[in-house]
């Protein structure tokens, strides 16, 4: 197999790239204690589903919006419930905490 220059080139900063990346990498350590680590990814994902409540909330305001426009009774349900479905969602936090106790 003939190899062009431009290819072999190519390869050789490929290379270089792959063995700088491994050989200098640096180990990650976990924190000192793992119940925090636990936290913080809880916390996360409960800013993900905060920010889909969000999203929600903003769509069911625009379904009601529409819905008195259109005087759609349909749609306005629709946009209720998608309105009720967003706080409850973005709340979702807060309302496991008050049903714990925590």
């Amino acid at each position: 197999m003939k190899l062009t220059k431009k290819t072999k080139r190519a390869f050789a900063v490929y290379s270089v790239l792959v063995l700088t990346l491994t050989l200098f990498a640096t180990p990650a350590y976990a924190a000192g204690d793992p119940i925090q680590v636990v936290n913080n990814l809880s916390d996360f994902i409960f800013g993900l589903i905060r920010a889909i409540g969000m999203i929600l909330l903003g769509f069911g305001i625009v379904q009601i919006g529409l819905s008195l426009k259109s005087h759609d009774p349909s749609q306005r349900a629709n946009g209720f419930m998608t309105l009720a479905g967003g706080v409850v969602i973005t709340f979702a936090k807060e309302i496991l905490s008050m049903i714990t106790g925590g």
